[in-house]
C-alpha cells in the first residue's frame, strides 16, 4: 500500500493513503494553515462523525451541524465555518459528478490535462491547487495519465521540492519548506524594490516641488496688492471700493 507523510501523524497519513475522500479533504484543508494540520484533519472528521467518510453522508448533512463539527476544539482549521462549506460543497460535486466515489475523479481521466480540469471543478481547488494535486497523486500513487508532467508542471517537475506533492519523508518536508521561504523572500524582496521605484522621483525633483530626496521647498508668502485708498475728503479717508 502506498504510504504518505503529509499528516505527520501514522493514522492520519494511513487514511489519506486509503481513502480518495479522505486525500481529497485534506488537499481542500490545505490553506492557511500548516499542512500537517490540514491533512490530519480527515481523520479527527471522521472520528467526530463517527463514521468512514462517505461523500452523500456529508454532503447531505446539516451544514449548520457540520459546522459545529469543524468548530468543535480543536477546530479542524482556522476557519472552520467557510471550510466546512467548502468540504460541504467538494462532497456535494463529486455525488454529482462521480456517484460519490472520489477516486472516480482521476481514473476516469483521460489525459493529464482532463484530470487538471476535473479537480478544477471542485470547489476549493484552483488552478494551482489542481496541479499540485494531479503532481502528488502522480509521484506518490502512481496516477499518470498521458501529458500529466506538462499538466502538472512545475509541480510535476522530477526532482524538485515545490509543493506536497515532493514530501515523502522529513528531509523532503524541509526541503519544501526551505524553497517555499526562499520564495517568499524573494516576493517580499521584489515588491520592496518595486515600491522603491514608485517613490522615486522622476525629474529631480520631489513631488512637493523640492529638490529631490530634501525637504519641500518653503514657499514665498504670496503678496498681496495693495490696497487703492481714495483722496481724503472732509478729514475722512475712504478706501476705494471699486463699482458696486
Amino acid at each position: 500500500m502506498t504510504t504518505v507523510h503529509l499528516a505527520l501523524d501514522p493514522d492520519a497519513d494511513a487514511l489519506l493513503a486509503s481513502d480518495p475522500l479522505a486525500l481529497v479533504i485534506g488537499m481542500v484543508l490545505d490553506q492557511q494553515i500548516p499542512m500537517e494540520r490540514a491533512f490530519a484533519a480527515p481523520l479527527a472528521l471522521q472520528d467526530r462523525l463517527g463514521a468512514a467518510l462517505d461523500a452523500r453522508a456529508i454532503a447531505d448533512a446539516d451544514p449548520d451541524r457540520l459546522a459545529a463539527i469543524f468548530a468543535a476544539p480543536p477546530a479542524l482549521h482556522r476557519f472552520p465555518g467557510s471550510m466546512a462549506g467548502r468540504v460541504q460543497d467538494a462532497c456535494r460535486e463529486i455525488v454529482r459528478r462521480y456517484d460519490g466515489d472520489a477516486s472516480r475523479i482521476w481514473t476516469d481521466a483521460v489525459s493529464g490535462t482532463d484530470l487538471v480540469r476535473r479537480l478544477r471543478a471542485l470547489p476549493g481547488f484552483g488552478e494551482q491547487k489542481a496541479r499540485i494535486f494531479a503532481a502528488l497523486l502522480a509521484k506518490q500513487f502512481g496516477v499518470r495519465p498521458d501529458g500529466w508532467q506538462a499538466a502538472t508542471e512545475p509541480f510535476g517537475d522530477p526532482g524538485s521540492f515545490r509543493s506536497v506533492a515532493d514530501i515523502v519523508d522529513d528531509t523532503s518536508l524541509a526541503a519544501v519548506r526551505a524553497t517555499k521561504a526562499e520564495a517568499k523572500a524573494a516576493a517580499k524582496a521584489a515588491a520592496g524594490t518595486a515600491g522603491s521605484r514608485r517613490a522615486a522621483p522622476t525629474s529631480g525633483t520631489s513631488t512637493m516641488g523640492g529638490p529631490a530626496g530634501g525637504a519641500p521647498a518653503k514657499r514665498a508668502p504670496a503678496k498681496r496688492a495693495p490696497v487703492a485708498r481714495a483722496p481724503v475728503e472732509g478729514g475722512a479717508t475712504r478706501r476705494a471700493t471699486g463699482t458696486r
